[in-house]
């Protein structure tokens, strides 16, 4: 099997589903997780690529989430400047 290099778009979302999952495993679920968490986890994820990121590959996003045995059960963008947050808890199906 040939290597196939991820784009760049593809990195950013194993970032976010890493980043995600650290926090989760540290915290544990249910949890709400905001941008700034994110920025410590991974300060390259900036809000407007976290907010890109999420919508282009959310179903990756879930099933690296669900892969981990976490569920995403919200996810809450106000706007600029106003904050997002991914609510995260236990996968029970």
């Amino acid at each position: 099997m040939a290597f196939k290099a991820k784009s760049a778009a593809e990195t950013k979302a194993a970032d976010l589903a890493s980043a995600l999952i650290r926090i989760a495993d540290r915290e544990g679920a249910p949890l709400s997780i905001g941008v700034d968490q994110l920025r410590q986890s991974h300060p390259r994820l900036t809000p407007l690529a976290i907010g890109q990121t999420f919508r282009k590959h959310r179903d990756g996003l879930e099933a690296a989430l669900r892969e981990r045995g976490y569920a995403l059960v919200n996810y809450a963008d106000q706007g600029p400047g106003r904050g997002m947050a991914f609510d995260i808890d236990v996968d029970v199906g």
